[in-house]
């Protein structure tokens, strides 16, 4: 069934959003369709596309949807996973219940809200230690001396592998990422399922090392974790490491990128934020609300069905963009303006319902305590440069911030 658009859209916006423009800047397109439309179908991926706060959150609670992709039909967006790195059976991120339950449940016991708050003051420790590298530069690049090893590291550490590993971790991890590319090229197909094979040996290795002499790390953790006689599967171990591993390199290193942007554009703010520093965790969320590490996530709808009102088939994918949502002016006063002391900062940043981020208390912790000490310690940063986008769909970083002390 094709779903008609239910009002005019003009087809050279909806081109617009296959243009490296709309990577580097896909608020003036989103936050036009969210005005005209509540939902339209793209045809050029199969999906039906959501903007407006309301159907967005609607979409991620809805437990009938799917995220597996072998429940897409033919020529969708969801159904061009099924080949990549995030394969179902081996990632959370693409199952559904009851294995997500299962899953969920095994991984949660060894990464809760309050494990990640005993290492806030090791993630600070890990900052000043990458920002004493760069004392006494001039200019730095922000992405690739703090924002990128910080979270690696931290991650790493938490495993309980070699963090001195994390050229070879972030080259991996960029390369996985890539595998959630729907236009991705063969050359670059090739890359991920190297690095893909890569990891698992190396995490393979890990988990028969802790097998046979547990430590006090999240690996161990997670080897022994049973909920009602069940444990992680070998594939599951080597699944939900490498998804961990990869989040921290790659979503929040975005978080950081991007918030620490847009904070540096906004002097007014900088002077707050120095002036209050207890303020982070609301100026953290206003960096997710504002320009979200995540531009767009997924589900497949299970029956034939309205969404939006939008006709949409059994099988077809819907995209809930998570960026549009997170400026739709029906929630969010003033949503264009970047604003650390707001207190609407609702948003859908990290997803919603069952597949809510599971690493979010872990990825706000390292925001916050690293935002508040780059601050501290260098108290007149400021931007040296635009800064080069990462041009990946549905993702939304920097490869590089260039940054003067």
């Amino acid at each position: 069934m094709t779903s008609p658009d239910p009002s005019p859209v003009d087809p050279a916006l909806l081109a617009q959003m296959f243009t490296p423009d709309f990577v580097r800047d896909p608020y003036p397109v989103l936050d036009a369709l969210r005005e005209l439309v509540p939902a339209i179908t793209e045809p050029v991926l199969g999906r039906t596309l959501l903007t407006r706060y309301g159907d967005v959150d609607t979409a991620l609670k809805e437990r009938s949807y799917s995220r597996d992709p072998h429940n897409a039909a033919a020529d969708t967006l969801m159904a061009r996973l099924r080949g990549s790195d995030e394969a179902p059976g081996t990632s959370i991120l693409f199952m559904d219940p009851p294995d997500h339950t299962r899953l969920r449940g095994l991984v949660s016991k060894a990464f809760t809200p309050r494990a990640v708050e005993a290492i806030r003051p090791r993630i600070a420790e890990i900052a000043n230690e990458l920002l004493d590298a760069v004392e006494g530069q001039a200019e730095w690049d922000l992405i690739r001396a703090f924002a990128a090893p910080l979270p690696t590291v931290v991650i790493a550490e938490m495993l309980g592998v070699d963090p001195s590993r994390r050229a070879e971790f972030k080259a991996w991890s960029d390369e996985l990422v890539k595998g959630l590319n729907p236009f991705i090229s063969e050359e670059d197909a090739k890359l991920r399922d190297a690095a893909r094979e890569a990891l698992a040996a190396f995490f393979a290795a890990e988990i028969a090392k802790r097998r046979e002499t547990p430590r006090d790390d999240l690996l161990s953790a997670l080897v022994e974790a049973e909920d009602e006689g069940h444990r992680l599967t070998e594939a599951e171990l080597i699944g939900t490491c490498t998804l961990l591993l990869v989040a921290g390199n790659v979503t929040t290193t975005d978080l950081i990128g991007n918030g620490m942007n847009a904070l540096l554009r906004h002097r007014d703010q900088v002077a707050l934020l120095a002036a209050e520093p207890d303020r982070i965790a609301n100026a953290v969320e206003e960096m997710l609300r504002f320009d979200t590490p995540v531009v767009m996530t997924g589900r497949i709808v299970m029956a034939d069905e309205v969404v939006g009102g939008c006709p949409v088939a059994k099988g077809h994918s819907l995209s809930p963009m998570l960026a549009a949502a997170n400026h739709d002016p029906r929630l969010h006063h003033d949503p264009d303006r970047f604003d650390i002391t707001r207190d609407d900062t609702d948003h859908v940043s990290f997803g919603g319902g069952i597949h809510y981020c599971l690493g979010a208390p872990l990825a706000r912790a390292e925001a916050q305590e690293g935002i508040k000490v780059l601050l501290a310690r260098f108290p007149h940063l400021d931007l040296a440069g635009e800064g080069e986008r990462r041009l990946l769909p549905g993702f939304r970083g920097f490869v590089s911030l260039p940054v003067r002390a």
